[in-house]
């Protein structure tokens, strides 16, 4: 597939944000060039960053009474959001963000296990519920922490706390689930993508390799279904799966599963084949990609579900800048694209 004149209308994007992944991610460019450390500055005072980190303070937050992971208000999102679109590493004016967000997720509550023998019994008093072998939590909230903190340069040692609850919870076949219902025994997507690309993060950071091998084998909870399929009769197992979104919070769909695996470097598998095909299915005219579903909506902190910047919104036939990047990127590592 070529890229055609669409690169060029995202370079030039009034989003500092948008440029910086078709810069880093469709043409290659190394983050460590003056001309990217300036584009990484421009985001870091952007209207958009800073839209995403105003009334986050601590004491702003704790005076409103938002909570880290409120939808999707909450610290826990902006710095999930930041990481993302290329925000700075190591920036002092995120640590007490960090701060409050690892605590919280690392609080008492999600140190203590405790075993049940019915679903019932899970709820019955606090802690991480151990149900036929099987601890039902979920771990996007402590994978998506480890990713963003990782990403943003702002990991300390409780980044290996977080790493050691992971892999205590990990299921068998590699993913995690926070289902109660005793029968449950496969791994959710939307679960077990953010721990994947938590947990490859900390590897890349550290050379962990327990934290490699536990990533790579939740890639395999993805791939082994064809990256949307069910593995016993290949039928789609969620009809969001297959359209596209942004941002994707801690929802799953295949451009985000694609992007997840792909920071793993495995969009070649052939397993992401139909998946890349799909991808490839939905463009647009004009070169772009539709953002076709949204979970987010507009308004103040006060309306539920809605975030404190706007994401371009939902068409049939107008692309949206963060898809159409993240799309390109996608397909340039998976060989997929010429430029």
């Amino acid at each position: 597939m070529k890229a055609g004149p669409i690169v060029e209308a995202l370079l030039a994007s009034t989003e500092p944000s948008v440029r910086w992944k078709v810069r880093s991610n469709v043409l290659g460019e190394p983050s460590d060039t003056s001309g990217m450390r300036a584009l990484r500055e421009e985001i870091r005072v952007s209207p958009r960053a800073r839209g995403l980190l105003e009334g986050r303070s601590v004491d702003r937050s704790e005076s409103t009474g938002i909570g880290v992971y409120h939808k999707w208000q909450g610290q826990h999102w902006a710095l999930l959001a930041l990481a993302d679109l290329g925000y700075p590493e190591r920036e002092a004016q995120l640590a007490p963000v960090r701060d409050r967000v690892l605590s919280h997720w690392l609080s008492q509550e999600f140190r203590t296990s405790f075993p049940a023998a019915t679903k019932a019994q899970t709820y019955r008093k606090g802690g991480v519920p151990l149900l036929r072998g099987r601890y039902r939590r979920c771990a996007s909230q402590q994978g998506g922490a480890l990713f963003s903190t990782t990403v943003l340069g702002l990991a300390d040692e409780r980044s290996n706390e977080l790493v050691e609850l992971l892999l205590r919870w990990q299921w068998p076949d590699g993913g995690w689930n926070c289902d109660r219902a005793p029968t449950a025994a496969t791994s959710s997507f939307t679960e077990t993508w953010l721990p994947m690309v938590g947990l490859w993060a900390h590897f890349e950071a550290t050379g962990d390799r327990r934290a490699e091998g536990a990533a790579r084998r939740a890639a395999e909870v993805l791939l082994a279904r064809r990256m949307f399929r069910r593995i016993a009769d290949g039928s789609l197992l969620d009809r969001e799966f297959v359209r596209l979104h942004y941002p994707l919070y801690w929802h799953y769909d295949i451009l985000g599963g694609l992007k997840a695996v792909g920071r793993l470097g495995l969009l070649r598998d052939g397993r992401c084949s139909e998946a890349l095909d799909l991808l490839e299915s939905k463009r647009l005219p004009d070169g772009g990609w539709p953002a076709e579903g949204r979970y987010y909506r507009a308004g103040g902190p006060t309306v539920p579900n809605s975030d404190s910047v706007a994401w371009g919104g939902t068409s049939t036939r107008h692309r949206n800048e963060w898809v159409t990047s993240d799309a390109l990127g996608v397909l340039r590592r998976a060989g997929r694209l010429d430029i």
